[in-house]
Formats: C-alpha cells, sequence, structure tokens
C-alpha cells in the first residue's frame, strides 16, 4: 500500500473523521484563546512577565496531576475522559467571557486586576493536564499499527491547520472585543464533544484493573526511564523548545518591534499554524520513512536557526516568514515524536507515559513561555528569542553527537515493544 492510499484509506474511516473534526474544532478553541488571553493580558498590563506567568499557570498543574492524569487515562474509556474535562474548558471559556465584560476596553492601558484571568488559567490548566493524556492515547486505538506514522502526520495537520483558523479570527474578534472571542472559543470546545465520543476503536484498549496504588501511577516515568527511544524523543523536544518559545511573545513583537495592529497580529501569531500546515499535509502524504533520527535532530536544528532570525529582524515579512520555517520544521519533529513513542510503548501504559510525555511538552510550550517572557524582561526582546534559538541548535547539535540512541534510527520498524511487555 502506496502512502497515498493509506491517507485515502484513512479519510474513508468514519471515526477518523470524526477524531479528527473533533481535534480541530478543539485546537482551534485553544488556538484562539490563547492568542486573545496573551494579548489581552499584555494590553493590560504592558508587562511581557504577564504572559510567561500565563504559561507558567498552565503548565503547574500538569505537574501537580501527572501520576493521576497517566491512571485516569489508563484506567477509564479515554473518550469520556477527555469530553468530561472538555466541559470544563467550557466553563474557563465562560469564565473568560465575564472577566471581559467586567474589564471593558483596556486599548488604554488601564490596570485592571489580573488575578481572576490567573485564576481560571490556573482552572483551564487543571483540566487540560486530565484531558491531554487521554486524547493523544486515544490516537494509536483508531487505526491498525501499519497506519499509524499516516495517523500521526493527519492528527499533527489538522491541529496546525486549525491553530491557523484560530489565530487569524483571534485578530478579528479581538478587535471586536474579547469577550465575543471567548465566546467562541465555548461553542468551539462544546462542538468538539459528540464527534468525540462518536469514534470506534480499531482495536480495544488494554485497560488497568488493579485497584490504584502508587506503583502504577509510577510506571509511566518507570517505562520513560527504561526505553531509551522514549527518554530521548521526548527530551530532546523537552529541551530545544524549552528555549524556543518565541511564539508566546508575539504580541511584544507585534506592538515593540514591528509596530503593526491588531490584524497583522492575528495574521502574525497564524504564521506558526501556516507553515506546520502546509508542512503537515507534506507529511500526510509522504511522511518521514527513512533516516527518522537524523532527520529529527535536523529539523530541531533548523527551529532554532530560524528563532534568531526572528529575534533580530524589524521587518514583518521576514517575521512572518521566519515562523513560518521554523513552524514547518517543529511540524516534521512532532510528526516523527508522535509515531516513536507510539510505537514504543505498550498500550497498557501508554496514558501514564503520555500523561508524563505532557509534563515534557508542557514544559517545552508553557515553560518556554515563561522562561521567554523573563528573557525578554531581563535582556530584552531581540535577544531573548535569538539567544534561545542560539540555544536550541547547541542542544541539536549535543544531542546528535552523545545520542546514538536518536542518531541510529533509520526506520520506524527499527523501534520496537519491549520484551517483556508482549
Amino acid at each position: 500500500m502506496t502512502n497515498a492510499d493509506a491517507e485515502t484509506g484513512l479519510l474513508e474511516n468514519p471515526s477518523v473523521r470524526r477524531y479528527l473534526t473533533s481535534t480541530a474544532l478543539a485546537t482551534t478553541g485553544i488556538s484562539l484563546m490563547l492568542a486573545v488571553l496573551f494579548k489581552q493580558a499584555f494590553d493590560i498590563t504592558g508587562d511581557a512577565l504577564t504572559i510567561g506567568l500565563i504559561g507558567l499557570l498552565q503548565f503547574v498543574p500538569a505537574v501537580l496531576l501527572v501520576i493521576v492524569s497517566g491512571y485516569v487515562a489508563d484506567r477509564f474509556d479515554r473518550r469520556r475522559v477527555t469530553a468530561l474535562m472538555t466541559v470544563g474548558r467550557v466553563a474557563c471559556a465562560i469564565g473568560f467571557f465575564f472577566y471581559s465584560r467586567n474589564v471593558g476596553d483596556v486599548s488604554d492601558g488601564s490596570n485592571a486586576a489580573v488575578w481572576p484571568m490567573f485564576l481560571i488559567t490556573v482552572a483551564f490548566g487543571t483540566f487540560d493536564a486530565i484531558s491531554i493524556p487521554a486524547r493523544h492515547a486515544i490516537t494509536p486505538l483508531v487505526v491498525r499499527r501499519e497506519l499509524l506514522p499516516n495517523l500521526a502526520a493527519a492528527v499533527a495537520s489538522t491541529r496546525v491547520l486549525a491553530s491557523i483558523a484560530g489565530p487569524v479570527a483571534a485578530g478579528f474578534l479581538y478587535s471586536v472585543g474579547p469577550d465575543l472571542a471567548y465566546l467562541a472559543v465555548a461553542v468551539l470546545f462544546a462542538a468538539s464533544i459528540p464527534p468525540l465520543l462518536g469514534v470506534i476503536y480499531a482495536q480495544e484498549p488494554t485497560r488497568l484493573t488493579d485497584r490504584p496504588s502508587l506503583k502504577l501511577a509510577f510506571e509511566g516515568l518507570s517505562f520513560i526511564r527504561r526505553s531509551p527511544i522514549v527518554l530521548s524523543a521526548i527530551s530532546l523536544d523537552m529541551f530545544a523548545v524549552l528555549f524556543g518559545g518565541a511564539v508566546a511573545l508575539i504580541p511584544v513583537i507585534a506592538e515593540e518591534r514591528l509596530g503593526v495592529g491588531d490584524v497583522a497580529y492575528g495574521w502574525l501569531v497564524a504564521a506558526p499554524g501556516i507553515g506546520a500546515g502546509l508542512t503537515g499535509l507534506v507529511l500526510a502524504r509522504r511522511p518521514v520513512t527513512r533516516r527518522v533520527g537524523p532527520t529529527l535532530l535536523g529539523v530541531v536544528a533548523t527551529f532554532g536557526a530560524f528563532h534568531i532570525t526572528l529575534g533580530m529582524t524589524t521587518n514583518y515579512v521576514v517575521a512572518f516568514i521566519a515562523l513560518v520555517i521554523a513552524a514547518g520544521a517543529d511540524m516534521v519533529s512532532m510528526t516523527i515524536r508522535s509515531t516513536l513513542v507510539p510505537l514504543a510503548t505498550p498500550d497498557a501504559q501508554l496514558g501514564r507515559v503520555t500523561a508524563v510525555e505532557s509534563v515534557f511538552i508542557g514544559a517545552s510550550n508553557e515553560l518556554g513561555a515563561f522562561e521567554s517572557g523573563v528573557a525578554a524582561r531581563a535582556i530584552g526582546v531581540p535577544w531573548a528569542i535569538a539567544g534561545g534559538g542560539v540555544a536550541t541548535m547547541a542542544i541539536a547539535a549535543v544531542f546528535a553527537v552523545f545520542v546514538p540512541t536518536i542518531r541510529n534510527i533509520d526506520t520506524y520498524d527499527d523501534v520496537k515493544l519491549p520484551e517483556t511487555d508482549h
């Protein structure tokens, strides 16, 4: 079967379509919400550190709940867990709606209280902490094992294409009113629930039946420590992208470096989605099948290189292109990792492994936003972004030299489940 045939067969599967539809709606909601939230926070305070604090508050619940969220994903129906947590996301979006209605217009730089925004962000991060491992652990159950690389690319493509619509809509909606944007977010989250519950598994998961225990809860962490491929793949992502959290600083870049308005800001936030989406469309038809490890290292280095460009430029077009290319490289990295981890992990432990992985991903995204906010205040926006790019390239070089587990992966057939789990 060719890759094109595999992709066509994938989209003929009703459960695949439902899963992709749910993913598209949920991701559009999240990207829309974050674009508005970061912009609103910066407009209220005028301080880039506020953006960093929001990123940190999103991340902390994932760390605190990593043991619980992984156990829940392996013990209960992952579709229902995700749906229930999405109801919580709807409630948070409504909370942001009422906050914005009370705050009113912040374009005059009025110093409104931000603590309610922080409080709702913590609640949203809590629902996300439980939802993300469950949703991600659904993916390998929807199709047969041999179609997983194609589905992983399709899911990643769907997420990034949806991340274009969210920020672009954010630019327009924010100019009308943030409250309207948050209301749209609530609708998108609610609409993502029915198609998710309609997904039928191609293979039934192996669910935990044992009583809860610390040993069971920590098995995900123990497995990652024992699996060189899984540990290396997610560590590379965490350490590299931790220093490449420039996307969170786009509100500051747009205002202080580029001098553009709300609509241009929305397109700038959408630029990573455009780059990743175009790359994802290519990967869905022609996934990486050879030199998987070297490709992973190369795209991480490329990601860092174009962050240096982004940090140094004051030209809107150059900044836009840099974001597009960096996100395209990150898309390849994300697709490879999303394939490697399930292939190397027994299904019975996938929820707990994914929970730990989500903390690594959260570290690279939310903590990356915090790091960028702190660095921007300390050394300025240009050097914070460019310095992060240099650090990312250095990390890719270190992994290339000292981590042969990743460097030596040629095809996905090189990835095997542990013998003890058969």
